[in-house]
């Protein structure tokens, strides 16, 4: 269900972060190696980067297979960024809103993503709907469960939470309302990368001042590390920081979280 990867580090064009790797998130939008709900990501794609200087990122967002686009290829060639999060969508539910509902989503400087599905939607979130307000919920991109459940990020980073918390927080607010969603998560502001492992696969890859976090790795480099599931990954170029999130529907009494850095 769906692909995403993110990158913080010295400028590079976007295809040599995307399309040029051997298992790249062009070739996983028809040949992912390590997808468990789904085969083919087809139902759209997008790619929001930073240019220097400027801290709100541009987006390029399809309805349609990245395969398809015949400007993408020319425009992935001659892009540079320092920073970038990008998807290719393979829809929980078909619905009309076409580009709208490709990742990734964008508020000021913060860039986002979800690789999964919400369990019973959207009935099982239906009591946090209420807890947003009505502007949020009104100014919401998609019908989608990924555009609400980034309503409930964004909200959380409006009133002042750091990306982790509000990542965390949300995760553990969604998976107790509509237990076995997979929800994987992913922010950037262009300097940090924040992400969550919960039903589904999570790589990353530091080297030389850069960092790339993905749903799954772009070639067989062997210091890509597994991000274990059910958990909060930190990033920036210097350092990535692991902590266990803990699962609401769980019987196990709380275990106070071990941090791991690389």
């Amino acid at each position: 269900m769906c692909r995403h990867t993110a990158y913080v580090g010295p400028p590079e064009p976007l295809g040599r972060l995307l399309v040029e790797p051997p298992h790249g998130l062009y070739r996983q939008s028809w040949a992912p190696r390590r997808q468990r709900h789904g085969t083919v990501n087809a139902d759209g794609f997008g790619v929001g980067w930073y240019a220097e200087g400027d801290p709100v990122p541009a987006r390029y967002r399809r309805a349609g297979p990245i395969w398809a686009d015949l400007s993408f290829a020319d425009l992935a060639r001659v892009v540079r960024s320092g920073a970038l999060l990008a998807a290719v969508r393979d829809a929980t539910l078909a619905g009309a809103d076409a580009e709208a509902a490709a990742a990734p989503f964008a508020a000021g400087s913060w860039l986002f993503s979800h690789n999964g599905a919400v369990r019973g939607w959207p009935g099982s979130l239906e009591p946090l709907a209420r807890s947003l307000p009505a502007a949020d919920l009104l100014s919401m991109e998609a019908r989608n469960d990924s555009a609400f459940v980034w309503a409930l990020v964004l909200a959380r980073l409006r009133a002042g939470d750091t990306a982790g918390q509000a990542l965390a927080d949300t995760v553990l607010e969604v998976g107790a309302a509509a237990p076995d969603s997979r929800l994987n998560l992913l922010l950037t502001d262009g300097t940090t990368i924040t992400a969550t492992a919960w039903g589904d696969t999570l790589w990353y890859l530091t080297e030389s001042g850069r960092v790339v976090v993905a749903s799954e790795p772009h070639d067989d480099d062997p210091r890509w590390r597994e991000v274990p599931d059910r958990t909060l990954l930190t990033a920036d170029r210097a350092e990535v920081l692991l902590t266990p999130l803990k699962d609401p529907g769980a019987d196990a009494a709380p275990v106070p979280p071990e941090e791991t850095r690389t």
